[in-house]
């Protein structure tokens, strides 16, 4: 299967327009939000999406739906609160507890080694290039590889890379399993949309994609079938139980990185079978709540 995406082509001039405006607006609503909860003593981090496609070059475009931020889980509650407020008027909001099981690095490291940079006439944070990529990677890849557009954020955080950008603290921080992952989506970048990888000092991991990493990702393309939450499906039974279906048995990529495992493990099974188990109760609670409305 080839990778065909519109982000791989040149955009012409009209369209050209339209996303110069569309990453203006995007620019304001970050820089409103931030001044919005500064005011309020909080300080973001403002990840993924908009921060992603800070990476991107001119002439490319990374469309965004929201603004996601992360913040400490001491100021979680409050932070949440105020975007649900009338006070905020904002962009839509994707409030995060810190980076939760996207990366297991402690938050203060995180925060400490930020980057505070200017956009939309205000300075905001985003994390440093290092940390950022191994967040994408992950984040990625925790979607079971469906955003195959989004393989392009990783394209461009590695291809766009400092001088300084440093390796080692991107992938030594966490565990030997956390570093495939982020080896191995660059490596799926590397081989549907030929990222160059020569000059990493891991390009042969890289090139060594396991062949049924590969295989999960065409097939999650060619299904044609993103996982929505399943409770919003109740009364519709043809669209729950093609929902259902497609979780049964359970994304092998999702799966994996569910239970901290190795891409490199010969089998998958015993992975979504902990995948099914660590996700059984939190579902039977959003059912819970849904019906209890």
């Amino acid at each position: 299967m080839s990778f065909d995406s519109p982000l791989s082509n040149e955009i012409d001039d009209e369209s050209r327009k339209w996303f110069i405006l569309q990453r203006a607006v995007e620019q304001r609503s970050v820089a409103a939000a931030f001044d919005f909860f500064r005011l309020h003593g909080l300080e973001p981090i403002l990840f993924k999406g908009i921060a992603a496609g800070l990476n991107y070059p001119e002439g490319k475009v990374r469309v965004s739906t929201d603004i996601d931020l992360a913040f400490s889980k001491t100021d979680f509650e409050k932070a949440f609160a105020l975007a649900q407020s009338d006070e905020y008027k904002g962009t839509t909001l994707d409030i995060h507890r810190e980076f939760k099981h996207l990366d297991k690095v402690d938050w203060n490291v995180l925060f400490d080694r930020s980057q505070v940079i200017e956009l939309g006439g205000l300075k905001i944070r985003i994390p440093s290039a290092e940390d950022h990529l191994r967040l994408l990677c992950v984040h990625w890849l925790i979607d079971g590889g469906w955003f195959r557009e989004r393989l392009w954020d990783i394209y461009y955080a590695v291809d766009r890379r400092s001088e300084t950008f440093d390796w080692s603290r991107c992938l030594d921080e966490v565990s030997a399993n956390r570093r495939g992952w982020v080896i191995c989506t660059i490596g799926l970048a590397h081989h549907y949309l030929q990222l160059p990888i020569d000059d990493l000092p891991f390009a042969d991991e890289a090139r060594n994609v396991p062949t049924w990493l590969i295989r999960a990702v065409e097939r999650e393309w060619a299904s044609g079938l993103r996982l929505a939450p399943i409770q919003q499906f109740v009364g519709q039974p043809a669209l729950f139980f093609r929902q259902l279906r497609k979780r049964l048995p359970p994304n092998p990529i999702t799966a994996t990185l569910d239970v901290e495992g190795s891409l490199d493990s010969r089998f998958r099974f015993h992975f979504q079978i902990g995948s099914i188990l660590k996700r059984l109760g939190p579902s039977l609670g959003k059912f819970k709540s849904y019906f209890s409305r």
